[in-house]
């Protein structure tokens, strides 16, 4: 397209470095503003004295979008210097029986795993299930995933949506996930395993469509991987990939504002109507950066800053409480699991996920909660942290929580007094000395996620309601600007790593042209 055509892109996290990296490799001059000292968003990092941890996901599928990525300007992730591995297991699961099962994405090893845990008619049947979830995952990934959507009537305009769409109704797709898991399974433990991934959805399992058991298919079946270095490690060599295509990537360079050109006459107030375009980018400290568009990644709940407008009315996933520290290596090798990924799942399971999911300020802490471990050191032996006192392993806790709007909690009070009862918790359960020796250096609340700028201070954005997925998820063309696109989670195609690399490819598409679902590809008009 020329190098007379430049993009800003405003934020340096995944979404923002994947369209940046298509948009470069598509012949655009492409300039990248972050307003942290290092690229990531939420998959960056926190710093402390002696060491640095994962700020945000954990949990990486589908390494392929990221080669596609990097190869849009002709990357690899050796020249980048990243090297991703395979987690087996993907998880380790433990329950308040005591009990435990791993996940296994190699369906041999997994069959194994579930007729040691569960016997070998449950082997069976979750041989069944697997086969459903990749029907799932293979009827949505091309047409509802990997596509932009103008309109719900998209569904019906081409005949591969058509397709699709009669696929998943065939499969079940429009039903509730955790009845559909549990009509292949027998055992409860089994069926929490593939049904809990709803909650990247924002939604409790029991009540999430299913048709999105795409993502426990690419949980479970698919793998999960874990770059060395971290998953900071990622969005490290995507920016560097760019900056060596030729893009540029400017650090500590807050978005104040975006300048707009309207067709109201000088007298008139500017008003909000089509035709309204952006020129340039401001940041705090004052510095323009003109522009023939913009892809704006900011949360949904940032957008209003930009002069940009989201349909109201939309409702926020849980949030979460997210400590993170370190712990001496010789206090967690003694704990009951020794995983990269623990989820200690509590005797309860539908009733905490009711209380997190309430409406309208009824929203509670989890009675008896289910609780992410992670522990990267014992996958990368680089992370550990060697000190005066012995060895040392980052470690984070995670625990669901209601967001802002569920439960007007006082976070600032609250914080340190519900980590130290998780803390607690699990020594009962059995992570003997967690209490005593967990040294935590930073705490994410959704009284932190909501100073960061994120709707109902979530990190997970907007639930993938019905009316809120697919064509009815808010569009990465926001209403009364001709030249600004979206990406990130709370657009399409959704939260997750794997969907916020997608979102910011749909939301390059969008300026380069390419496969719509419309009929017509209503490309975005990068100058008149």
């Amino acid at each position: 397209m020329g190098q007379d055509k430049h993009v800003v892109v405003v934020g340096a996290g995944l979404s923002g470095l994947a369209a940046a990296l298509h948009l470069r490799g598509a012949g655009y001059a492409v300039t990248v503003l972050e307003r942290a000292d290092h690229p990531g968003g939420r998959v960056g990092r926190y710093r402390f004295a002696d060491y640095e941890i994962d700020n945000g996901a954990t949990v990486l599928t589908l390494p392929e979008l990221i080669d596609e990525a990097l190869a849009a300007v002709g990357s690899t992730r050796d020249e980048v210097g990243l090297r991703i591995h395979r987690l087996a297991p993907a998880y380790h699961a433990r329950y308040a029986d005591g009990s435990d099962i791993r996940v296994f994405d190699d369906a041999e090893a997994m069959a194994g795993e579930v007729a040691r845990a569960c016997g070998p008619a449950e082997a069976a049947n979750y041989r069944r299930l697997r086969g459903w979830l990749g029907r799932i995952y293979g009827a949505e990934y091309d047409q509802f995933m990997d596509a932009n959507f103008d309109s719900p009537l998209d569904l019906v305009r081409e005949r591969p949506a058509r397709s699709a769409l009669a696929a998943l109704v065939r499969l079940g797709g429009f039903g509730k996930l955790g009845p559909r898991v549990r009509s292949y399974l027998r055992d409860e433990r089994l069926a929490r395993l593939f049904t809990f991934q709803a909650l990247y959805a924002g939604t409790v399992p029991d009540k999430a469509l299913a048709l999105y058991g795409a993502i426990p298919n690419m949980d479970t079946c698919l793998g999960v991987y874990f770059p060395e270095g971290g998953m900071r490690a990622i969005t490290t060599a995507l920016a560097r990939a760019f900056t060596a295509a030729g893009g540029e990537l400017t650090l500590g360079a807050e978005v104040a504002e975006i300048d707009y050109t309207t067709g109201a006459l000088p007298t008139e107030r500017p008003s909000s109507a089509a035709g309204r375009r952006a020129t340039a980018v401001r940041t705090v400290d004052g510095r323009r950066f003109p522009c023939d568009a913009v892809v704006v990644t900011a949360d949904l709940g940032s957008l209003p800053r930009f002069g940009l407008r989201y349909r109201r009315g939309l409702r926020a996933s849980p949030s979460a409480v997210v400590a993170h520290g370190t712990v001496p290596a010789t206090v967690a090798a003694n704990w009951p699991v020794q995983a990269h990924h623990t989820i200690d799942f509590g005797a309860a399971w539908a009733s905490t996920f009711t209380e997190i999911s309430a409406r309208r300020g009824r929203g509670k802490l989890m009675s008896d909660p289910s609780l992410l471990l992670t522990r990267p050191a014992l996958t990368d032996p680089g992370l550990f942290v060697d000190r005066a006192d012995g060895t040392h392993e980052p470690f984070s806790l995670l625990a669901p929580c209601p967001n802002l709007a569920a439960a007007q909690l006082d976070w600032d009070r609250l914080g340190p007094a519900y980590v130290r009862d998780l803390l607690a918790e699990l020594e009962r359960r059995g992570y003997t000395g967690i209490a005593e020796h967990f040294r935590i250096d930073h705490v994410d609340t959704p009284a932190t996620w909501a100073a960061q700028g994120m709707i109902a201070g979530t990190p997970f954005s907007i639930a993938h309601l019905f009316r809120q997925t697919g064509p009815f998820r808010p569009r990465n063309l926001p209403r009364g600007v001709d030249n600004v696109v979206l990406a990130g989670c709370g657009t399409t195609p959704g939260v997750g790593v794997p969907t916020t690399l997608l979102s910011g490819k749909l939301a390059a598409r969008r300026l380069t042209g390419g496969r719509s679902r419309s009929a017509t590809d209503h490309r975005v008009s990068v100058r008149e």
